[in-house]
């Protein structure tokens, strides 16, 4: 449980969301843990050496432990590791499934004649499922004729829209970026997408069964 305070005070300093997604992703883990703080005999309360009042400590514990709870939110919702590429759905506290997924590539696209540029990265922070749609066609951006040597068609022009590409379900977090799936399955686990979340198709669609609009998803 000791740990459990080291995570809280550390996610305090760097601030509310990064604490929010990190607490969610550790707490299931940590409420099992043995306590120990080294340096610090663990004799009887009072002994005077150095000894911890252990009906104390575990006040201050449950106290800490009520504030982590009350970041949980009690339907289901997901986090997203960009560093390891790793899921984890949840329904409160419950782990209910987990699994690789593939994040944004971090690179940049430039356009000399359009002059513009292109990150393609994972946003991190609090996001929302905005919606859900089976058997998604994907629009495809401006981006994908360029990164492709190709030119730019207008809009609504046939060559845009490619169906199959984004898998069998997609879940809108807004600003173009969703979780979807890929036909590029051998890439599972890796940071190559343009910013949205890729997953397999079995762990896709328990993801899309699972959230419902409105339901947080927790990147970091």
């Amino acid at each position: 449980m000791i740990r459990t305070i080291l995570i809280y005070l550390t996610i305090l300093v760097v601030g509310i969301l990064f604490f929010v997604s990190m607490v969610l992703f550790a707490i299931p883990a940590l409420q099992e843990s043995t306590l120990v703080l080294p340096g610090i005999s663990h004799g009887a309360p009072g002994s005077g050496d150095g000894s911890v009042d252990q009906a104390s400590l575990e006040k201050d514990i449950n106290k800490l432990q009520a504030k982590l709870d009350k970041f949980i939110p009690t339907d289901a919702y997901i986090i997203i590791n960009t560093s390891e590429n790793h899921f984890y759905l949840y329904k409160g506290k419950e782990l209910i499934r987990q699994g690789l997924c593939s994040t944004g590539k971090n690179e940049r696209l430039v356009s000399e004649e359009r002059k513009k540029e292109y990150v393609f990265y994972t946003p991190q922070g609090v996001k929302t499922v905005k919606g859900k749609q089976k058997n998604p066609v994907w629009a495809k951006p401006n981006w994908a004729f360029i990164e492709e040597g190709l030119p730019i068609p207008p809009p609504g022009d046939p060559s845009r829209f490619e169906s199959g590409t984004l898998g069998a379900y997609k879940l809108t977090l807004g600003d173009g970026y969703m979780i979807h799936g890929t036909i590029y399955k051998r890439f599972i686990g890796q940071s190559v997408t343009h910013g949205c979340v890729r997953m397999l198709d079995e762990d896709l669609e328990a993801v899309y069964n699972t959230l419902q609009v409105g339901s947080k998803v927790y990147i970091y």
